[in-house]
């Protein structure tokens, strides 16, 4: 089972920019996208609902922010839109199919370092997903939470640590919150699992010449249920190509759907 994630930035850009044509190459079973930027009405080309996929969005209130969306190969037999918290959802940053007993989620975490109301509004959100993971790790379905968490876990996560530990993102709060919740045993960062190299990351910033000297964040994850720890088999991030300032993360499992 191949399962990718990617924050596209604006999926009409990333449209634009060979993201589809990729894709169609990748025989991904569920691909999970965040930032599409874009409403429902915006999407009824075809190449947004590639060929051999159930495609479903959630998009936010406002044009041109946020949203996510997933692609399966496989007809889900629920689809989940929203965590049921109306400022949550109102920014279109969770999605979720179910598919047997497998859920994946394409989630899109707030950012916080616009400014100080937007990493209090991050604080809240982490707050009352913390709570709701917990409550799903044990109710007996497995689970692959993708997306981009905007936080970089631990030093090696990032490549300028020392100079960021001030900067939304990379908060003592934030990173103790991610040790919370894989220190209870109950969810893994899937990538880690396999990976325990520097210098993989998955987002760059637009500013000077991070691109070209890899001076990135690794903020994009695929999180997964106890029941998955031992499935993983590979993971990569692509970057011969460039659809957006993230990377895709992908990630194959050993797992039947």
């Amino acid at each position: 089972m191949r399962i990718i994630t990617v924050n596209t930035n604006g999926i009409r850009a990333a449209e634009r920019k060979g993201f589809f044509p990729w894709l169609a190459q990748q025989n991904a079973d569920v691909v999970c996208i965040q930032e599409t930027k874009a409403q429902p009405e915006q999407l009824t080309a075809d190449v947004f609902h590639p060929e051999g996929y159930y495609c479903y969005y959630h998009s936010a209130l406002k044009k041109g922010y946020s949203g996510v969306a997933i692609y399966s190969k496989y007809k889900p037999n629920k689809i989940i839109q929203g965590m049921g918290f109306d400022d949550i959802d109102s920014e279109g940053r969770y999605l979720e199919v179910q598919i047997g007993n497998l859920s994946v989620i394409s989630l899109y975490l707030p950012s916080g370092s616009s400014k100080e109301e937007r990493q209090a509004f991050k604080y809240d959100v982490m707050d009352r997903f913390m709570p709701y993971l917990q409550e799903r790790a044990n109710d007996g379905r497995d689970y692959v939470v993708c997306g981009d968490w905007n936080i970089a876990h631990k030093e090696i996560d990032l490549k300028n640590w020392k100079a960021n530990q001030k900067n939304s993102g990379f908060l003592p709060e934030e990173r103790a919150w991610m040790t919370q919740l894989f220190e209870q045993g109950l969810w893994h960062d899937a990538f880690r699992l396999v990976n325990q190299e520097a210098d993989q990351y998955t987002w760059w910033s637009n500013r000077g010449q991070a691109w070209a000297k890899n001076v990135g964040w690794r903020i994009d994850y695929h999180v997964i249920s106890e029941q998955l720890k031992d499935k993983v088999l590979r993971t990569s991030i692509y970057k011969d190509e460039r659809f957006s300032d993230h990377a895709p993360l992908i990630v194959d499992y050993d797992y039947a759907l």
